[in-house]
């Protein structure tokens, strides 16, 4: 997998699920119970998970931004570019 490339099950996650699979990896490593391989495999995944949630809520604040208040003090919201 390239460094850029982010898997298609991961890529289809909302935020929320992406947080919670996340939380879920890093409370099982802090437990320390697996052995090295899969935890290995858990920190590369989280890492992934991790970009993901980081790029979901860019692209939110992107969102966010393009709202604007008009001089009528109405809300609009500006056309979005390609994020």
């Amino acid at each position: 997998m390239s460094k850029n490339t982010m898997p298609a099950d991961i890529v289809k996650l909302e935020f929320e699920a992406a947080l919670d699979e996340l939380e879920k990896i890093i409370r099982d490593l802090e437990m320390g119970e697996s052995g090295l391989e899969a935890s290995i495999k858990s920190y590369t995944r989280g890492t992934l998970l991790k970009r993901h949630c980081e790029e979901k809520l860019k692209e939110a604040q992107l969102r966010i931004d393009k709202i604007t208040v008009t001089d009528s003090d109405e809300i609009a919201i500006d056309p979005i570019d390609t994020i």
